[in-house]
């Protein structure tokens, strides 16, 4: 069950930042005054992707809720970073973001990481 709990973290997780990312890349730059937050606000529950991005981000949270209940924290937090791997990849492949050889390279650390915590 941990495993099931674990991989519903990182795909919710990775959804939601990649969706929240794309939608936010289109708004433009937000100010951080009341006003800005209004408008921020008017346009989260406008965008559909934003919508689906905090539902995702819901479903995140309640299944790290139930990992740490069966499982130890010691292993939930690192295994859950495969959420890095998958996002720098993603955010290669779908946002056309620039990802050097460094940061290539840090997320395949980080994924050996999580392979060594599997065994």
């Amino acid at each position: 069950m941990k495993w099931v709990l674990l991989a519903i973290i990182v795909v919710a997780t990775v959804l939601a930042d990649v969706l929240q990312s794309h939608e936010m890349k289109l708004s433009g730059e937000q100010s951080v005054d009341a006003r800005g937050l209004g408008r921020l606000l008017r346009m989260l529950v406008s965008r559909r992707y934003l919508i689906l991005a905090v539902i995702c981000m819901a479903f995140s949270f309640f299944a790290f809720m139930a990992l740490v209940q069966i499982a130890p924290l010691s292993f939930a937090v690192p295994a859950s970073a495969a959420t890095f791997v998958l996002e720098t990849l993603l955010a290669k492949l779908v946002l056309k973001e620039a990802v050097g050889k460094r940061r290539a390279f840090g997320a395949l650390l980080v994924l050996g990481g999580v392979l060594l915590l599997a065994h």
